[in-house]
């Protein structure tokens, strides 16, 4: 009876947080930017811009980490409508709960976690070596982006392009 009543109890908090969580391709309201690849939505769910990532900003700050933020908060300031996508090569969820999920800006369909990586703010991150829908796309912007020095790649000496690890910029 114990088994059966903690599967029911289980089966319930999965469903409370699938309603309480936007599905995919569903529209969202930006409340703020908490870092370079991380918002949060009016709904009070975290998101993660999938398959890219920026120099941390919190803990150890790294070279451009405050600029890229920066960027995605010109991308994306409080009060923009977004459609989250998901990205069926990985996880719906990171183990913090955040959402993984490609932002859209509804008004211009910017692909913001494209527009990041081609202005220099962000690399490409194959997280356990997943690649998903845009992955060629993401290497193509970010290599242009190398070539041209743009963002971090041109203020950070010694950046390496790694897409299968975070991007390391240093101090």
């Amino acid at each position: 009876m114990g088994v059966v009543r903690g599967h029911v109890q289980t089966i319930a908090l999965v469903a409370a947080l699938a309603l309480a969580v936007p599905a995919a391709g569903a529209a969202a309201v930006i409340a703020r930017v908490v870092d370079g690849d991380t918002v949060l939505l009016t709904n009070g769910s975290r998101v993660r811009l999938v398959q890219i990532d920026t120099p941390e900003v919190y803990f150890a700050t790294e070279c451009y980490g405050h600029q890229a933020s920066a960027v995605t908060k010109r991308l994306l300031p409080a009060g923009t409508r977004v459609t989250l996508l998901a990205e069926p090569a990985g996880d719906a969820v990171d183990r913090y709960g955040r959402l993984l999920r490609y932002v859209v800006r509804t008004s211009d369909r910017l692909n913001v976690n494209l527009r990041l990586v081609a202005d220099g703010a962000a690399a490409p991150y194959f997280y356990d070596g997943e690649r998903g829908r845009y992955a060629g796309e993401l290497e193509r912007l970010a290599r242009r982006a190398q070539s041209e020095r743009r963002g971090l790649w041109g203020r950070c000496p010694g950046t390496r392009y790694a897409p299968y690890s975070a991007v390391s910029t240093g101090a």
